[in-house]
């Protein structure tokens, strides 16, 4: 990345030294601007105010937990485009599955590697970037706009987080073909994921009940993963 498209990362963490590891080696790694803040509450109005074009948010935080943050980013319009990296301690399924849930594009578990974190920014930003220049899909009642970020329903708009909606236009391009779940984890998060293959369960499961009755398109293939009905 050059200057011209540097990108401004938030970073927002309570534990100053994170905090200086990520700077150093982001700043090392080139074509990234930085701003920090050390609770949720600050992070939450650096990130309403200065529209970052990531952020990099710990769930432990002063003031305002990170879960919460995330949620009250994602379900706002202003700052739901903007991605989310979580960062946690904690090893429980449930904080990660639940920061995903909320809109989350990724997480990365404490203690990491400073290199792995660069990866997944630049990961996230690619596919953002892939997005604004996809074309429109339509299958059945549903149809996709990537460069709006919109999907339509018999033509009523339906909210999804960035993940639900990198979900459902990967299966609607390979319609009618079985995607197995480690498959459909590289196609949405663009690497290979540590994360386990049962979040792509939960991100189908909540895919469908968003979708109403055309949420049956979406088929399992028991013991293989899952399909976009060919209709």
């Amino acid at each position: 990345m050059d200057a011209v498209s540097s990108k401004r990362i938030l970073i927002v963490e309570d534990e100053k030294d994170v905090v200086d590891l990520l700077t150093l080696n982001l700043r090392k790694a080139g074509g990234f601007t930085i701003a920090t803040a050390s609770d949720g509450a600050a992070g939450l109005t650096k990130a309403r105010g200065e529209k970052p074009d990531f952020i990099i948010l710990d769930l432990m935080l002063p003031k305002m937990p990170g879960l919460e943050v995330c949620k009250l980013l994602k379900s706002d319009p202003a700052t739901r485009h903007i991605p989310i990296l979580m960062l946690t301690a904690r090893a429980e399924e449930i904080d990660r599955i639940v920061g995903l849930e909320f809109g989350a594009d990724d997480y990365v578990t404490k203690p990491f590697s400073p290199r792995e974190v660069i990866l997944r920014v630049k990961a996230i930003l690619r596919r953002g970037a892939a997005d604004e220049t996809a074309d429109r899909l339509s299958a059945g009642p549903i149809t996709i706009d990537p460069s709006r970020h919109e999907v339509l329903v018999d033509g009523k708009p339906v909210d999804l987080t960035s993940l639900e909606f990198k979900l459902l236009r990967t299966l609607m391009q390979r319609r009618g073909r079985v995607q197995e779940r480690d498959r459909l984890l590289n196609e949405v998060w663009g690497y290979e994921s540590v994360i386990d293959t049962r979040t792509v369960d939960t991100h189908v499961r909540r895919l469908r009940e968003k979708l109403g009755k055309a949420g049956d398109i979406v088929e399992t293939v028991r013991g293989f993963g899952y399909r976009f009905r060919e209709k």
